[in-house]
């Protein structure tokens, strides 16, 4: 299987070739959740809100995951740039190991709490709270699936194979989007119905990952990996899980305060996130392929080369948001009303894509700079600035929602993402002498 050289040519299209795969997997999964929104919102508010409850602690997962996938990523990434072979097969077998325990601790986890995780949320609907337990049951063990998948995308991206990670995404998403109406609705399962096919996707997803993987790890070389490996892998990922983790749990006590507005407020939320996820399938492809792209150079020690692919996805990620930005300011009520017909959840949620919308420039600068400094092997800087700003979201919400209303929720999250943006590209500049001395290091 194709390995691809980041350390040699155009640095614009080495960028655009390694994101692109990366926004094509995401574009197919966007298209999936517009696809199953629409069959969802069908079954009514409450059906959208049931999901939209669940989801939470589905991200909850994978937020903690990041822990391997972050440390694994960094590990691969900089031992390709040095074509060191032995340190990418311990690390690849590392994060293995790790990924499978984790995977089946959060799904015990789930099915023995879930009921307790989504009363939390302060919905006041018992029948939407049954429905949202129901469905995140299914999706427990989806998730262990899940989490490897995630873990073989980013590890094929620190080989710069993007392409493969899209065209298995592709298949597993095509398969979910032809399961999903059939499970809903001849088979009436409602939600379960999705959540039964999402799990039979990423059973499929996993198979053809594990099948590559065995090709570009060459997992038939016995080498072990080493208890300091673990711990790299740990140390390096701890300050991004930690920072998503926290992302998350602010995020499950917003929800709890939106959940006050009632279900209309929840549903319209997780129909914004859908519709804002256009921004974000963008902005995540350029944060997967600054982290390797940075990695890899890192470990070529071509410092002016790194400095330069920052620049670059920066513009190429400015432009495109700025994009998005215009079309949720001008037509929010008509994106969201694609989905929904309930005319209080179209107001809500048109607010929240205003709002969100101005933000989405700064976010692009922010989650760029998190790929850089990942691929440095500096995690705690974005860490750092994540975690403080968005841990004020929930103060800010509190003082300005005697004034604003759910507006201020949307607020909140708004100034912390446009702080957060204009923090990292201040550190960008304050560490860019430092990088030297880590090219020297690695």
């Amino acid at each position: 299987m194709k390995t691809v050289d980041l350390t040699i040519g155009n640095v614009q299209r080495v960028i655009l070739a390694l994101a692109l795969p990366l926004v094509g997997s995401s574009l197919f999964q966007f298209t999936y959740s517009l696809v199953d929104m629409f069959w969802v919102g069908a079954l009514g508010s409450d059906a959208v809100a049931s999901i939209g409850a669940a989801s939470f602690y589905i991200m909850l997962g994978q937020a903690i995951q990041s822990l391997i996938v972050v440390g694994a990523g960094i590990k691969v990434s900089q031992a390709v740039g040095r074509r060191d072979l032995n340190s990418v097969q311990r690390h690849v077998r590392a994060s293995r190991r790790l990924n499978l325990t984790l995977g089946l601790s959060y799904a015990s986890l789930l099915i023995m709490f879930g009921h307790t995780f989504i009363g939390f949320l302060n919905m006041g609907a018992p029948a939407v709270e049954q429905l949202a337990y129901e469905y995140l049951f299914v999706s427990a063990p989806m998730l262990i699936f899940s989490f490897f998948n995630l873990l073989f995308a980013r590890l094929f991206s620190a080989y710069g194979n993007t392409t493969t990670a899209m065209r298995i995404n592709a298949t597993g998403v095509i398969l979910n989007m032809i399961l999903s109406p059939i499970f809903i609705y001849p088979f009436q399962l409602g939600v379960i119905g999705a959540a039964l096919a999402t799990l039979v996707a990423n059973v499929m997803m996993f198979g053809l990952f594990w099948h590559r993987a065995r090709t570009l790890f060459n997992w038939d070389e016995v080498v072990q990996p080493t208890r300091a490996d673990y711990k790299e892998i740990i140390r390096l990922g701890f300050p991004m899980a930690t920072q998503r983790i926290l992302f998350t749990v602010i995020s499950i006590f917003l929800a709890r305060m939106i959940g006050s507005y009632g279900t209309e407020a929840i549903a319209a939320q997780r129909i914004g996130l859908q519709i804002e996820s256009i921004a974000y399938m963008m902005i995540g492809g350029l944060n997967g392929a600054m982290a390797s792209y940075t990695g890899q150079n890192l470990g070529a020690r071509k410092v002016d080369r790194v400095h330069e692919g920052y620049r670059v996805t920066i513009r190429l990620g400015m432009v495109y948001t700025g994009f998005i930005m215009l079309l949720f300011l001008i037509v929010p009520d008509l994106l969201i009303g694609l989905f929904v017909d309930d005319v209080r959840t179209i107001e809500i949620g048109a607010s929240y894509l205003r709002i969100i919308g101005i933000s989405l420039v700064f976010s692009s600068i922010e989650m760029i700079g998190n790929g850089y400094f990942s691929g440095l092997g500096l995690p705690k800087i974005p860490a750092t600035i994540s975690i403080i700003f968005t841990v004020a979201r929930i103060p800010l919400a509190f003082v300005l929602e005697p004034y604003l209303g759910i507006d201020a929720i949307w607020w909140s999250i708004a100034i912390s993402s446009i702080t957060k943006g204009l923090v990292s590209a201040l550190f960008v500049r304050l560490t860019k002498k430092e990088v030297i001395s880590l090219a020297k290091a690695v």
